[in-house]
């Protein structure tokens, strides 16, 4: 399986545990025989989208055309991501907003819109400070529901799959052992 890994931290920096799981899934689907092609977000230079024009008629800038070939060539995608605010960092939603544009994700019709990316399944990873439960059944993982649906279903990504992880700041190492320990699993099977 061809599996592009998304590592959302916009930190370019320092490591941070989004990396260390964007690593331990990576190694994990190498070690099963996948091709594994991987896009530090943190690490890339690109202009926000300002107009609606831009968006649909517009060239995706020249930095980001090596990330859109990654993700057409994957058949499964991993987005390991930190909770900011609620939300995915502002450069993972301008990420997407550059990569997924008219002609490449979807086309646009008279009756609506036909979905580019069928075929290719994702998991979602999303680290926080906060009890993962409290993200998802106290806010209803809005922002999850909304990459899931607005974004990823909308080009035919399906089935999206999600792991939450909560309370990174005052986890043990021992916990942390365990979370990367699942991600290789994860990464073995390509989900």
């Amino acid at each position: 399986m061809n599996v592009t890994i998304i590592q959302g931290h916009p930190d370019a920096g320092s490591r941070h545990l989004c990396h260390a799981l964007a690593d331990a899934y990576a190694d994990g689907a190498r070690s099963a025989g996948h091709a594994v092609r991987v896009i530090d977000i943190g690490n890339l230079e690109f202009p926000l989208l300002r107009t609606k024009d831009a968006f649909d008629h517009g060239a995706i800038p020249v930095e980001l055309e090596q990330a859109q070939n990654d993700f057409a060539w994957a058949s499964h995608l991993l987005l390991v991501y930190p909770l900011w605010l609620g939300e995915m960092p502002a450069k993972v939603k301008a990420f997407f907003e550059q990569i997924l544009r008219p002609g490449f994700a979807f086309d646009l019709g008279g009756h609506g819109w036909t979905p580019k990316l069928r075929g290719k399944t994702a998991r979602i990873v999303v680290t926080m400070g906060m009890p993962a439960a409290v993200y998802r059944w106290y806010f209803g993982a809005h922002s999850l529901k909304s990459l899931r649906r607005n974004v990823l279903s909308f080009v035919g990504i399906r089935p999206v799959r999600a792991t939450l992880i909560g309370l990174v700041e005052a986890s043990s190492t021992k916990r942390k052992s365990g979370w990367l320990a699942k991600l290789r699993q994860l990464g073995a099977t390509a989900r």
